[in-house]
């Protein structure tokens, strides 16, 4: 066993798959050389089948988008003027795999924050059981549908993880801890790590942790990386899409290409002002729900919008016909999410004196884990076939419904837009679309 002289810390990062449309991002490559991880796993398989119910589900459920609402609001007042997209899916992912080695105040925190419902026994039954349900393998005679979620754990060869802990990765997780010698060798262990997510992610997510993110001193890092691309059940004809107007939430005009469809039947709601649409893709499993605040009242709307009021949006969806005109999009960020967490209730596991993750470790091991650096990275395309980005496909809803007014969708303006698992509700992404100049 190895014992480390200076404090020790935990660098964690959640990694996003959102591939760019063809061209619109170029292949940017990790560089540096890698090594060949090995191997640290439970003698545990993976539970297939956790006995979680479906109202222990649903109220998590819930609850993540509470988080990501939280999440949402403290980006926006950190860059009020820019188009957001993050997958709150990825970052609980990410974050319940290191919480299960938290102990004490840090475990009460990082739980608050990300709004875990349950305790240790339960949490993560109940996330093994959402993963499964919205993880979509690869079909290679499919091409109109994919989702695929991926857990990894990189830790330093050589140090007494916990048995109980790995227990725990591989039971709910699917993941065995891959080991690497950070001391030895910060940068290839980066580049390694760097190069798992690319694979992970078709190569649209690159150089995820920048150099100097993994020094001699980490011992551990988490990542989970999602995979999406779909296309629409109701494609947009390209012959229809043309220039228009674009009013930025500066009120700053300019001309983008926006989509157009009539007669179109999708699920669509109107709510305290605000109108909303479902964009269903194929297979029946996910959709973009697009909602568009009322006239003037962006800011209002997006700061009110909460964990019920969404949910309350996608419960008063209903069949109806009309027209839906939205602009192609292409923007992603890479973003460090430490103040963030931290802002929002988590300061301790950032605290090299106070964070507890003692359940990492074997008893006795004297060195102290915190976490050093949550990155986030994130991508979405938008065109007339789909979009390439993460989870979502809709049920496209029968035409015997009672006759309704038909609608008028026109998001030439800021609006906001979250992909969604039908099956678990679950919000996959969630994103604001305030300057289309921008996103293209």
């Amino acid at each position: 066993m190895n014992t480390w002289n200076r404090r020790e810390v935990l660098a964690l990062a959640g990694a996003l798959s959102i591939p760019a449309l063809a061209g619109c991002l170029g292949s940017l490559g990790n560089g540096g050389s890698t090594v060949t991880p090995g191997l640290l796993a439970s003698d545990l398989a993976r539970d297939t089948d956790p006995a979680v119910d479906t109202d222990t589900l649903r109220e998590q459920v819930r609850a993540n988008t509470a988080f990501a609402l939280d999440l949402h609001h403290n980006r926006v007042a950190a860059k009020p003027g820019e188009n957001l997209f993050v997958s709150p899916l990825s970052i609980s992912l990410a974050m319940a795999m290191v919480w299960a080695g938290a102990r004490g105040d840090t475990e009460a925190q990082i739980a608050e924050t990300l709004h875990y419902v349950e305790d240790q026994a339960d949490l993560h039954p109940t996330f093994n059981r959402l993963d499964l349900a919205i993880d979509t393998p690869a079909d290679a005679e499919d091409e109109s549908f994919r989702l695929d979620l991926v857990n990894a754990l990189w830790g330093q060869s050589d140090y007494p993880f916990s048995e109980e802990y790995l227990d725990v990765i591989a039971r709910n997780y699917g993941a065995g801890l891959r080991t690497l010698d950070f001391v030895a060798e910060p940068e290839p262990a980066r580049v390694t790590i760097n190069d798992w997510v690319a694979d992970q992610t078709e190569d649209r997510i690159q150089d995820l942790l920048s150099p100097g993110t993994i020094t001699d001193d980490t011992r551990l890092v988490g990542t989970n990386a999602v995979y999406f691309k779909a296309q629409w059940v109701n494609t947009f004809p390209e012959d229809a899409t043309s220039q228009g107007t674009f009013t930025a939430l500066d009120d700053a005009e300019t001309q983008v290409p926006l989509m157009r469809q009539s007669e179109l039947s999708v699920p669509y709601a109107e709510v305290d002002g605000a109108q909303a649409v479902e964009l269903p893709y194929e297979g029946d499993a996910a959709s973009m729900v697009v909602i568009l605040p009322p006239e003037g009242e962006f800011e209002s709307y997006e700061q009110n919008l909460d964990a019920d009021a969404l949910h309350g949006l996608f419960d008063a969806l209903e069949p109806n016909e009309g027209r839906v005109v939205l602009p192609k999009f292409t923007f992603g960020s890479a973003v460090g999410l430490n103040q963030a967490l931290k802002d929002l209730g988590m300061a301790d596991a950032f605290d090299h004196d106070l964070a507890d993750f003692s359940g990492m470790v074997e008893p006795g091991t004297p060195e102290r884990l915190a976490i050093d650096d949550v990155v986030h990275q994130t991508f979405v395309a938008v065109d007339e076939n789909g979009t390439e980005a993460a989870a979502a496909t809709a049920v496209v809803v029968g035409t015997d419904s009672a006759p309704m007014d038909p609608f008028e969708f026109v998001a030439d303006r800021p609006f906001l837009f979250a992909i969604r698992h039908r099956e678990t509700d679950s919000v996959l992404f969630l994103g604001r679309v305030v300057d289309a100049a921008a996103a293209q």
